[in-house]
């Protein structure tokens, strides 16, 4: 049988064609615009997600038996706010997890409601790109569309309505929204009346691999499709990718080098970081994660390549960079503000430490080291509440860099295993199709027999201790600059 991986994305939505082997037979993308009606504001049209995976969707099966597709499973971009009237028709442009604008209705839920309150309701604090700060948002400056909201969705769920006409999610995803009881998998009645919503305009909760429904009839016809294809709730764009890299069960990690980074760390048990800097959320497996999210990581690559060196040409230019472990140039890789672990909306991105002698590849090699480094920012809570982690798991278009994955590996002194597939999300969200048709009895079987490691990067010694000198500098870099930041920098 086959199965279709549908990673919903911030640029673009990735379709992976997989069969009950593992074997990827075929990956289709297309692109869609994102919109940026103000300052800080990022926002994108959901018919634009619907439409473009339809049309991959033809080309992902065009050659393909399509009898035999059984199943469709979602990975997406987490935390954006899709709402629908009373007619299901979309209200406003989806307002998406990088969206900034929230910083007054993020401060409100921490500092009035309390984030030791929130911490209670829903395991997490806010967080400017979360869903329930949006909808506070809208409350406040667009009362009438407020007033419409007939269904509250994540960009994933929409494509499932869409499909099989549900209104559901999955708990990892819905973990994000600030809404959700992690602890007992539930919508949290305190949340719902803080934001003014009733649970009936909230969707209904299914496990990742549980079957939501059976393709629509005319969604089949249009696709070549039987209606007996099974539609699974899948997960949030990390939870999904950790399953495509086999990161389930207790205790794996996880980095993903996307257009935000993350690392997230499998637990077979409910827990919280008292400080909140990393999020509690449910698991794609059934279980439940922490992970830290930094709001730019690839992205801060692809800005300094296409916007500010005016090239494509990323492997030439990371090429001459040799001197590992011994640049003088930092970079904060906070282009879009930061969540994990500051939770800081206003802070942006910087160089410092240039002199005369600075190269074009000292800036080059600044950014990737810059990266890395405020990821190691998450992975030092996940060491201070005594997770020990000796490995992990990565993927991402980042991933594609061996010097970059040799970078991560030696800033962290992890060793960094390399899967044969890099298709974390689109990869997670077919294996979780193949385990809601039966295929495999858990996703811990799945990806026990499916995630294949083909290669290992380890730290070296000299590497790692030069790495630990300049995380000592760059960690002191943040405080200092936080007070410019908050004047509007």
């Amino acid at each position: 049988m086959l199965y279709i991986g549908i990673d919903l994305g911030t640029s673009a939505v990735k379709l992976l064609l997989m069969d009950q082997g593992g074997t990827i037979h075929k990956i289709v993308s297309k692109e869609y615009p994102l919109y940026f009606p103000h300052p800080g504001w990022s926002e994108q049209n959901p018919q634009d997600w619907f439409e473009k995976t339809m049309e991959g969707m033809k080309e992902l099966t065009a050659e393909c038996d399509r009898t035999q597709i059984a199943g469709i499973g979602f990975g997406g971009q987490m935390h954006g706010l899709v709402v629908l009237d009373e007619m299901d028709q979309v209200i406003r442009p989806a307002i998406l997890w990088n969206d900034g604008r929230t910083a007054k209705e993020t401060e409100h839920l921490n500092e009035v409601i309390g984030k030791e309150a929130l911490s209670k309701y829903t395991a997490n604090i806010a967080f400017a790109g979360f869903t329930a700060p949006k909808l506070l948002w809208m409350k406040a400056n667009e009362p009438e569309n407020f007033s419409r909201i007939s269904k509250i969705m994540l960009p994933k769920d929409y494509l499932a309505y869409m499909f099989t006409g549900i209104h559901c999610t999955d708990y990892s995803d819905a973990s994000g929204m600030l809404l959700l009881d992690v602890e007992h998998k539930c919508w949290s009645r305190e949340m719902m009346d803080i934001c003014g919503v009733k649970e009936e305009q909230l969707p209904q909760l299914f496990e990742s691999y549980e079957v939501v429904g059976l393709l629509k009839k005319e969604i089949a016809d249009r696709l070549g499709l039987t209606e007996a294809v099974r539609v699974v709730a899948g997960a949030g764009d990390n939870a999904a990718a950790a399953v495509g890299t086999g990161t389930v069960g207790e205790g794996k990690c996880n980095i993903s080098l996307g257009t935000s980074g993350t690392i997230f760390i499998s637990s077979k048990k409910f827990g919280v970081d008292e400080h909140n800097a990393l999020h509690s959320f449910a698991h794609a497996d059934g279980s439940f994660h922490l992970m830290g999210c930094m709001l730019s990581a690839a992205s801060c690559n692809k800005w300094w390549m296409d916007e500010i060196l005016k090239t494509t040409e990323y492997e030439r230019e990371q090429d001459s960079i040799t001197k590992l472990g011994e640049n003088h140039v930092y970079y904060l890789p906070y282009l879009m503000g930061e969540r994990s672990p500051h939770n800081d909306p206003k802070a942006r991105a910087a160089f410092i430490g240039m002199t005369m002698d600075t190269a074009r590849e000292d800036m080059t090699q600044a950014v990737l080291e810059g990266v890395a480094f405020g990821l190691r920012d998450s992975l030092e809570v996940a060491r201070s509440l005594g997770i020990q982690i000796e490995r992990t798991k990565i993927c991402g278009g980042g991933a594609k860099s061996l010097l970059w994955k040799k970078i991560i590996a030696n800033v962290m002194n992890l060793k960094v295993d390399v899967i044969e597939s890099e298709e974390g999300p689109g990869y997670g969200g077919a294996m979780l199709a193949a385990v809601g048709c039966g295929e495999f009895e858990t996703v811990e079987e799945a990806a026990e027999k499916l995630v294949k490691i083909v290669d290992t990067v380890e730290p070296e010694t000299g590497l790692v201790e030069k790495y630990e000198k300049r995380y000592q500098v760059f960690k002191q870099i943040y405080p200092a600059m936080k007070g410019l930041f908050q004047l509007g920098m």
